[in-house]
């Protein structure tokens, strides 16, 4: 749990009303990207925002910190989604199922402006195709940036589990985003025999999940396969942007609501 996180927690138990406005005005802005990225309507995401941060300050007295903040917020975001979904679809929904990258801060060209804002809206619709239980595992590590250990808590799955769906994620939105990449020459060279799955081994790679020996041929390979360089370089460029997505904050009428709300809570908790 970040430090900021445990001094506004012991403030708020020692009787500072406005450490709990702090603390979860902190958080609102990942809690309401991802409600709009899974729900993909901003009504459903205002109400999500709001549900959850009123939800976590009714808890917040009982929180022990066994997780970090952000971790426990998301968890409780989740929920209030797939009550938004199973209304949305008027029937119960579940969301189990089987089973570096720098950016430039150059100014960019008018004509790369454009094909950026292209690309942005390529990826807003490569994350939204995804079907549920692989846009969260995306938004949660790739996106929001938790690890995977973080999100495996808040969807209550395996570590594995939450890895092979962000492997199967990042493949089907870096194909999506791969006609965006022209300086990747594709066609270099046609696929051998010898060409592994490069995407879901690099996938892996970054994920820890190989060892030296398996990283060493892997790498041996890269160096000598222009197509399996340019799997690679358009995950690493997919990756990029996933990380890069706009960090805006909750629309000021949503912010509104919310703070009236939470002082509205407070006011009715406080003994009169």
């Amino acid at each position: 749990m970040e430090a900021g996180d445990i001094e506004l927690i012991e403030a708020m138990r020692h009787g500072d009303e406005a450490a709990l406005a702090r603390l979860l005005e902190r958080h609102a802005p990942g809690v309401y990207r991802f409600g709009l990225k899974m729900c993909r309507d901003p009504e459903d995401a205002e109400d999500i925002v709001q549900d959850t941060l009123l939800a976590a300050a009714r808890g917040l007295k009982d929180f022990r910190g066994a997780s970090s903040v952000s971790t426990w917020l998301y968890a409780i975001a989740r929920s209030f989604c797939i009550k938004k979904r199973r209304h949305a679809h008027g029937a119960d929904v579940s969301l189990d199922a089987p089973e570096a990258l720098a950016v430039s801060s150059q100014a960019p060209a008018p004509e790369q402006v454009t094909a950026n804002r292209e690309l942005g809206a390529a990826l807003e619709d490569a994350i939204a195709a995804l079907e549920p239980i692989y846009r969260e595992v995306l938004l949660l590590r790739d996106v929001e940036g938790l690890s995977a250990a973080q999100v495996a808590e808040i969807l209550e799955i395996g570590v594995d589990a939450v890895k092979s769906r962000l492997h199967r994620a990042r493949a089907v939105v870096r194909a999506k985003l791969e006609p965006f990449f022209p300086g990747e020459d594709r066609a270099a060279s046609p696929k051998t025999a010898q060409c592994p799955d490069i995407v879901a081994l690099f996938s892996r790679f970054l994920e820890g999940e190989i060892g030296a020996d398996e990283c060493a041929r892997m790498d041996a390979h890269v160096k000598g396969c222009a197509r399996c360089a340019s799997g690679c370089a358009s995950l690493k460029h997919t990756l990029a942007l996933c990380r890069a997505e706009p960090r805006g904050a909750v629309p000021p009428a949503v912010q509104a609501r919310v703070q009236q709300a939470l002082r509205d809570l407070v006011t009715a908790q406080t003994p009169a």
